[in-house]
Formats: C-alpha cells, structure tokens, sequence
C-alpha cells in the first residue's frame, strides 16, 4: 500500500483556503498512486487559531465533513481527514454517538475509498503549555480501528504522542498502522523526531505523523511528517516546508517483524 502524508500550509482562520490546499495535495497524491492519504491536525482552521474554532465548529454531518468525505470518494483513496473542530451537541443532534457528551471537540475522520465515514477519533490529551486548546476543547474518550488495504489502522493526534499507554491500547486492539496528525512547533523538534518513533519500536507497527508547514502569530510548525516502520526506521521524511510524504508499507511486514522479535510475549503485567 502507498501511504502519503499530505504536509500542507495553513491560513489561520481561513478554512475555505485550506480546504482547497488540502484538495489539491489529495489529488496529487492519488494522481502519483497513493492508496490512502493523512492530513495534518486543524489544517482547517490552523492549529494556532484559537479564535476560530467556535465559530468554524460543526457537527459530523457539516459541511467540511462532507468536502472531505466527497474528496477521498471523487479521488478514490482512503483519506484521514486530519482534524477539524466538531461540535459535539450538533453531532449528538443529528444522530451520532458522543461520548464526550457537549461541547467541541478535535476531531479526526476516517474516509473509506467511496467517501464512507469508518472511524472517528477525538483527541484524547489536550494540550495546556501556552495553548488555549485544554480551555476551549473536550477530550475524547473513546479508540476505535478501521481495517483498510489489509492493515488496521488505528488514530491518535499530536500531544497524544506523549503517552505510550494509548498506543499499546491501539496495539492491543490489533492496530498495524497508526496514523498522526499533528500541529507540532518549533522548538521542540527533538520531541517530534523521537516520540512517534519510539511509539513504533513499543509496539512494532507502523506510525506515521504527519504535521502541517505554516507560520501562525505566535509558532512556526516544524513540519519533518515522517513514515517509520515497526522498527522504527524512518521509510521517507521531509523538511518544514509543504511537501507529500510517501512510503510504500506492507502489513505483512508487522507480522514478520514480530515473529522476529517477540517482544510481546515477553511482557509481564
């Protein structure tokens, strides 16, 4: 399967721009062979743009939603849809399970191939240091997996890095491949480097964070969106300007490394 990671630029605040940024990489990506193609956390509205996210919130049957399923269906490719800001007591309102129960929430969709919505997730650590998203968001309480192209893919967003327990959750449901988007800034580039790889090497799959390029008022973001493999070996990388990460990525490969080297069975509880 040929993974992309669509390392995008972002306008603050500026949703219809960056939809249509996010449109145009899709469907390079896909034109180039990609399979299934990940976008980078709030490249909607930008990570920085605290501001907006109230008025740019919607439920998951929203307009943006619907772009991006009708985007991974016109182009024929699975699509993580990075995050967008939902509105949970409108998504409860139409219908949708919500744990989470009421207010907004960061969000990340799964699209299948036919723009169907497999899997929600919502961010579960909400980042505080210098950042008004634990004021203004409510975190997610619940993991689900999507099986696509012979992989099961699992989600996790940004911050979420920082906590191993959620990854060997995701392992331990059987997850192969899990996809992070992010909005992660300068300085903090040795974090970004090490985290996702070490959250591979734990658990002997695929990660692969894909981050956004764009200057806000206050951060750069560092861009580097990186594939590593289950053991931890960068597959394709980039710097922090725009650009489409791509890596070819085998589930098999998950198998045959475990059967190598069984970590697993060494675990005691």
């Amino acid at each position: 399967m040929k993974l992309a990671l669509a390392q995008i630029g972002q306008t603050a605040g500026n949703v219809d721009d960056n939809l249509e940024r996010a449109e145009a990489t899709v469907a390079e990506a896909a034109a180039a062979g990609a399979d299934l193609v990940a976008l980078p956390e709030l490249f909607t509205v930008g990570y920085f743009a605290f501001e907006s996210y109230a008025r740019e919130a919607e439920g998951l049957d929203g307009p943006t939603f619907r772009r991006l399923g009708d985007l991974a269906a016109e182009h024929g490719v699975g699509l993580l849809a990075g995050s967008h800001v939902e509105d949970l007591e409108e998504s409860a309102a139409a219908g949708h399970e919500t744990p989470e129960a009421e207010g907004l929430a960061n969000t990340a969709v799964f699209f299948d191939r036919d723009g169907e919505r497999r899997a929600v997730y919502r961010k579960h650590h909400l980042f505080g240091y210098e950042s008004a998203e634990m004021r203004l968001l409510t975190p997610g309480e619940r993991i689900e997996t999507v099986d696509f192209d012979g992989f099961t893919v699992g989600m996790t967003t940004c911050y979420d890095l920082r906590f191993p327990e959620l990854y060997r959750d995701f392992a331990e449901r059987g997850a192969t491949l899990v996809l992070v988007p992010s909005a992660w800034p300068y300085p903090r580039v040795e974090h970004w480097v090490t985290l996702p790889r070490a959250r591979a090497i734990e658990n002997l799959l695929y990660v692969a964070a894909v981050n956004g390029a764009a200057t806000f008022e206050d951060a750069t973001l560092l861009g580097r969106s990186t594939v590593y493999d289950p053991w931890g070996v960068p597959l394709a990388s980039t710097g922090d300007e725009p650009a489409i990460v791509t890596a070819d990525v085998d589930p098999e490969r998950v198998e045959r490394v475990r059967e190598d080297f069984p970590a697993w069975g060494d675990r005691r509880r």
